[in-house]
């Protein structure tokens, strides 16, 4: 058996090796994205394993993989937004994606991001950078103090509530499925209004698609206390990033950490020094002290990597070899 893996960066070759020895199993890894152009390079596998921006939207894609033989795609990530799930089920392909690689790793930056924030770490970072070390006017307030609501109390978003309790802050949250194992935790509330205007911190944690498209517009902003923060490291597309952005400058939010933006497929994760930048929207944003970005890190973790290689594997070699997949989706 063999399969073929796309995007493949150098960080997850090692990764990938030790699977191939551990399983038996060939891996051919490939560093472009899976694209109309280079369909044809599935020919002669069995399976085939994507991590990508790209969107897979193009019929002849899900056309040719079927002709080729493959009866899956399994993702290396936890959303599938990227994947036309029609198109998918017209050619008999099954989609499989990594729903828990590790939800520690993102809660983690969703936690330091937030203590950046109330701390007001971003001025204070650009003033010292100008050479100004006054504290004068930066009070920070301290998170045993404040209430944080979690929109989406999944696996990330009940990591990262649990996380924010042992630190002492009071947990709200929103979500149609209520855990019971998260109730000792956070409260549940039965409307995202509430949790948005009681919260301090607002964390987002909730898959993209048509319902969670713009979740959080100009609507839902003013919901928000003006002193409140806005966290996301779910998908870009969730805020509405232009309403976002005329509320902090209309100081209708004290600040915001974002992890993930509309359009990131042309910025993040390449070098851009000395360019302009491709995104007015990530102009603006990068231009403000009250806000913190980075370029779509949260799973960047040696566990997260571990285990989005190998579970994302062994979902194909389940598809493949008995045509089930716990980890499909649909």
């Amino acid at each position: 058996m063999k399969l073929l893996m796309f995007s493949v960066r150098e960080d997850e070759r090692p990764v990938l090796k030790a699977w191939e020895e551990r399983n038996g199993i060939e891996v051919t890894p490939i560093t472009d994205p899976l694209t109309t152009e280079n369909v044809e390079l599935v020919i002669g596998y069995d399976g085939i394993c994507i991590q990508q921006r790209v969107e897979v939207t193009e019929e002849f894609i899900y056309e040719k993989l079927k002709e080729f033989g493959i009866k899956q795609i399994s993702l290396r990530t936890a959303g599938y937004d990227i994947i036309d799930l029609k198109l998918a089920k017209k050619y008999d392909l099954k989609i499989t994606s990594v729903p828990a690689y590790s939800p520690t790793s993102v809660a983690e930056l969703v936690v330091m991001q937030a203590l950046r924030l109330i701390r007001n770490s971003p001025i204070v970072e650009e003033n010292m950078s100008h050479g100004d070390f006054r504290w004068g006017g930066l009070i920070a307030k301290e998170i045993n103090t404040l209430t944080v609501g979690i929109i989406g109390a999944g696996k990330i978003g009940g990591t990262a509530a649990r996380l924010f309790k042992a630190l002492g802050a009071n947990v709200i949250a929103f979500d149609p499925v209520q855990r019971e194992d998260l109730k000792d935790t956070l409260t549940y509330l039965n409307a995202q209004k509430e949790v948005l205007e009681k919260a301090d911190i607002i964390s987002l944690h909730v898959p993209l698609d048509e319902k969670t498209k713009h979740l959080i517009d100009a609507e839902a902003l003013k919901q928000m206390k003006p002193e409140a923060y806005l966290i996301n490291a779910a998908r870009g597309p969730v805020i509405d990033v232009e309403a976002l952005i005329n509320a902090l400058m209309q100081k209708k939010l004290a600040g915001a950490a974002l992890d993930t933006l509309p359009n990131e497929q042309y910025f993040f994760n390449y070098d851009l020094t000395g360019q302009v930048l491709p995104d007015k929207n990530l102009e603006k944003l990068m231009n403000m002290n009250n806000v913190l970005i980075t370029p779509h890190i949260g799973f960047y973790t040696t566990v997260a990597v571990q285990n989005m290689i190998d579970i994302a594997l062994g979902s194909a070699l389940d598809i493949i070899r008995i045509g089930e997949s716990e980890n499909e989706v649909s």
